[in-house]
């Protein structure tokens, strides 16, 4: 099944039981959903009111960890772990999974030194391993493993949920590239229009020089004539003083 349509499913589905449940039987369902081994996205959940209303109850913190699977990284928790409960190992997984979506955002060749520290991870081979069976097999990332460089090159990375004042700054990056765009495109357009106007010199030009060939080979073409008929004159002429000298 294509990864879209399956996280499409599978956040309706857990929408659905959010929306129904408070409380500790809330926080079941946010356990279940970031332990799900194919969720990643959570803003659809965090958006429900059931959820807001864990703010500020002895189960807020069903509510933080949503925070954290949404917008936060392996190392987010390592810094905050005392205010967040224990994480299973199916939760551990994901959330360094999307740790490596989220650098990818910033930059598409991931050192392995940047990343085994990300991660938490002690050697080449477990880093490797741990990208290839659980992030390219996952379908989350694509890319080239570059032992040489000791790098990993993204060639692909799904996105992960928009962070709170993100959308704001995507908006004005796309304004940016758009305003760049228009700038473009009115340079494009006055080369083309330059390159037309060349293009119409040249023809102008092209007819004029032919114009002047065939002038030329006219003008030949008369004085070649007139030089046959002077000598032809010139023949008879001589032809017939020789003629009247016979005679």
């Amino acid at each position: 099944m294509d990864i879209e349509q399956n996280q499409a499913e599978l956040i309706d589905n857990f929408v659905k039981q959010a929306s129904a449940q408070k409380g500790t039987a809330l926080g079941s369902v946010i356990l279940e959903a970031t332990s799900h081994p194919s969720l990643f996205a959570f803003s659809e959940i965090l958006a429900l009111p059931t959820v807001a209303e864990l703010e500020g109850t002895e189960n807020s913190v069903y509510l933080k960890v949503l925070q954290l699977f949404a917008h936060g990284t392996w190392s987010d928790f390592k810094s905050n772990c005392s205010s967040l409960p224990q994480l299973v190992p199916d939760q551990v997984l994901k959330l360094k999974q999307l740790t490596v979506l989220t650098l990818a955002e910033t930059n598409k060749v991931l050192p392995y030194d940047e990343l085994m520290m990300e991660l938490d991870v002690t050697n080449v081979r477990e880093l490797e391993d741990f990208l290839i069976n659980e992030c390219m097999y996952a379908g989350i990332v694509r890319g080239k493993l570059d032992q040489l460089r000791r790098c990993f090159e993204i060639q692909f990375a799904a996105g992960r949920d928009l962070r709170p004042g993100q959308l704001g700054s995507m908006i004005q990056t796309l304004s940016n590239w758009l305003g760049t765009s228009d700038n473009l495109l009115v340079s494009i357009q006055e080369e083309i229009k330059w390159a037309d106007t060349m293009s119409e010199l040249d023809k102008k030009h092209r007819k004029e020089v032919e114009d002047r060939v065939e002038e030329v080979k006219k003008s030949v073409s008369v004085k070649k004539l007139q030089t046959v008929s002077r000598l032809k004159l010139s023949s008879e002429g001589s032809r017939i003083s020789t003629l009247n000298l016979v005679e």
